[in-house]
């Protein structure tokens, strides 16, 4: 009895710290470093968001956790066949008519993403954006079967395609592009695979593509200038002290050097005083010596 009650006790602690885990996990997303991980995690929030009864065809905000706070989202769910035959506008994105859902099924839960400046910052460790920055947040569009009940499960990712009609990205209402003068921005596709695609816009703020991602508006980022580093407190005082002490020392010199030079000039002057003045003692001498010496006449 003592066993099992053991036991039971390690299951209990167990599970404990694993819900503690999970909610820790939730309670702390901006650590998430991998886009693919954050666009599960907002599969799973769209699909918690999910009502049953949403008709088809309505486009509805899902509404995030607050450490999401940034990351704007909508879905939508539809029939492939009126996809197909009609498209559909969610949001930014303009999906024409002709446009295919891969694998097929039924219905489909179209996801569409605005990630916001500060979160679309992730795409920067993710891809080589080296030479260029985003000038929009990153707009997403994702799809998922819809064919079974939401709520079990998490449904698997769809491809949606547009062979004959391709999708419309406009970024005219999220941009900041419009504030940079003279630059022409490019469209930038992110793939799965991490390769970015660059092409040119088809009108202002406009980019089309030929299936589901994540896209954004690039220019080339500008040549960076040289950093200053910044000088501590306590380097600054030392420094300050030392050109200080140093000036000190080089102005006692130079004044010990005037010194010496004067000293100098005046022991030469006199010297040379002293020299002048025996000469003339001495001429002196001589002739008061010759005057007493001179004959009688």
């Amino acid at each position: 009895m003592a066993f099992d009650l053991y036991s039971l006790t390690l299951i209990l602690l167990s599970w404990a710290s694993l819900v503690s885990l999970s909610m820790k996990a939730e309670a702390e997303p901006q650590g998430i470093k991998s886009v693919r991980l954050l666009d599960l995690l907002i599969r799973d929030y769209t699909v918690k968001s999910f009502d049953s009864d949403l008709r088809t065809v309505i486009v509805h905000t899902v509404n995030l956790p607050a450490n999401f706070s940034g990351i704007n989202v909508d879905t939508v769910r539809l029939r492939c066949g009126s996809l197909h035959r009609y498209g559909a506008q969610v949001k930014e994105f303009h999906l024409g008519s002709g446009v295919t859902v891969e694998p097929w099924a039924e219905r489909v839960m179209v996801v569409r993403q605005n990630l916001g400046y500060n979160w679309s910052s992730i795409y920067y460790a993710n891809y080589d954006l080296s030479g260029y920055q985003l000038v929009s947040p990153v707009l997403g569009l994702l799809a998922y079967n819809a064919d079974s009940d939401l709520s079990f499960g998490s449904p698997f990712e769809l491809g949606i395609l547009a062979r004959e009609i391709p999708i419309k990205i406009d970024f005219s209402n999220v941009t900041k592009a419009s504030n940079i003068t003279g630059v022409l921005p490019l469209c930038a596709s992110f793939e799965g695979n991490g390769k970015v695609t660059l092409r040119n816009q088809v009108s202002p703020n406009v980019c089309v593509a030929s299936r589901h991602g994540h896209f954004g508006l690039v220019v080339k980022s500008p040549p960076s200038l040289p950093v200053r580093k910044k000088i501590s407190k306590w380097k600054l005082v030392v420094g300050c002290s030392v050109g200080a002490a140093l000036g000190a020392f080089l102005l006692g010199l130079l004044l010990v050097a005037m010194f010496v030079k004067v000293k100098k000039k005046a022991r030469r002057e006199e010297l040379v005083r002293r020299a002048y003045e025996e000469e003339a003692l001495q001429v002196s001498m001589v002739g008061h010596i010759r005057a007493r010496t001179s004959p009688a006449t």
